[in-house]
């Protein structure tokens, strides 16, 4: 089983996900934080840089989606063990894995609502696919944070468990050809880059139009 912190990636995705994909085999990669959260979400610094730029915001956007992506298509089952908050983009990328085991302290929120932004790293896409569109649209719409129960609850995450990674544990201990073809089939989804094209467009056209507002979050 290989384990890494969730980080950002200067080429778009993890070391370990894109080792992952050499590997005839599909090992268990085990995605948790360093510290006190999953992962907070985007460098809202750089979202701010992005000063209102429309193509310079979908580029961000497409970014973050490939990240995601390589989560999801990587052959290896991706378990993300999710203690502390995972916000925005931290949430995201979460939700790109394929099992999400949060313990009693971990809190989820996509809270770009709050500034006029939304999570455009496939969050439109993904979210409604796990909880159903009426819930995904409360929850995104209301920028709120929610606990570990309300998560379970809603479908955000699969286990609550104390120590996530012996869910991890438990999934490598069956046959690797199994659970690579398993996650094939269930990962089928042709129409995922039109959704991610179109949600990228969208986020560019509000990074231009609420740029003083992403700027005000940070003074």
């Amino acid at each position: 089983m290989t384990e890494t912190p969730s980080r950002s990636a200067d080429r778009g995705e993890s070391p370990s996900v894109a080792d992952a994909r050499s590997v005839p085999t599909a090992p268990i990669i085990y995605l948790h934080g360093r510290g006190s959260a999953f992962c907070a979400g985007a460098d809202l610094d750089a979202v701010s840089d992005l000063d209102g730029d429309r193509d310079r915001a979908r580029e961000f956007a497409r970014l973050g989606q490939r990240v995601a992506r390589a989560v999801e298509t990587s052959p290896a089952i991706v378990v993300a063990g999710i203690d502390g908050p995972a916000m925005g983009g931290g949430l995201e990328l979460a939700l790109a894995c394929d099992v999400r085991v949060g313990t009693p302290a971990s809190t989820y929120g996509e809270p770009g609502v709050t500034f006029g932004l939304f999570g455009a790293w496939g969050g439109t896409v993904r979210l409604p696919e796990l909880v159903g569109r009426d819930a995904a649209l409360e929850f995104a719409l209301s920028g709120r944070t929610i606990d570990a129960e309300e998560a379970l609850r809603l479908g955000l995450i699969s286990r609550l468990e104390d120590d996530p990674r012996t869910v991890a544990e438990s999934i490598a201990d069956n046959p690797a050809d199994t659970l690579a073809a398993l996650k094939r089939r269930v990962r089928d989804d042709s129409k995922r880059d039109i959704q991610e094209r179109r949600e990228a467009e969208a986020f560019a056209e509000l990074v231009a139009s609420h740029a003083d507002d992403i700027g005000s979050v940070l003074e």
